[in-house]
């Protein structure tokens, strides 16, 4: 069975009551996925499903959520693969960049949101889109930051959650993934 990394969106923030991650692992496992495991507290679960096909996965997971927690809980998920590439590219692809925060969207982003993506980069946070993820380097704090997440999904048009890339390495590490 495909082992599969879900980066949820509006897990323990934004005001919204405090998920236990023995919770969120029994609301996957609700939905029959297997050896499923949570990492850090922010919305971080990874299992196994019967089913390749993350799109549907992605849909079955939100609705769930919003029914058990009474919120919309947007669900991001990335293979093995796709997450091994991921890290290699926030190490090598981005060399001699500040780490990056990578933001994991639906889908990747047409020229317009890209523009408009662009349009929001200051001295202090450059952006570059590769596939699906965006990298945030965020040359300060990030609270410091006159870009906040609310203003850069109204300028794409799309929701994204953000992982710092010492995360996504640690997940790489752990689970042995290719380049980690």
């Amino acid at each position: 069975m495909p082992r599969y990394f879900a980066f949820l969106r509006a897990i323990n923030v934004g005001g919204h009551h405090l998920v236990k991650m023995e919770a969120l692992r029994a609301h996957f496992e609700d939905l029959g996925f297997v050896a499923v495991e949570t990492f850090i507290a922010s919305g971080n679960v990874i299992f196994q499903a019967k089913s390749a096909k993350s799109a549907e996965l992605e849909g079955k997971i939100e609705r769930h959520l919003e029914r058990v927690l009474g919120h919309t809980v947007a669900a991001f998920l990335r293979t093995e693969s796709e997450l091994a590439a991921i890290h290699t590219h926030a190490v090598d692809g981005l060399e001699g960049a500040p780490v990056p925060n990578i933001g994991f969207l639906a889908a990747p982003i047409g020229a317009l949101a890209r523009a408009a993506l662009m349009a929001l980069q200051t001295p202090t946070d450059e952006f570059h889109l590769h596939g699906r993820e965006m990298y945030w380097l965020c040359r300060t704090r990030q609270s410091e930051s006159p870009v906040t997440i609310a203003r850069l999904e109204r300028a794409i048009e799309a929701k994204v959650t953000f992982r710092g890339a010492g995360t996504v390495a640690r997940l790489a590490a752990k689970y042995k993934l290719t380049g980690a």
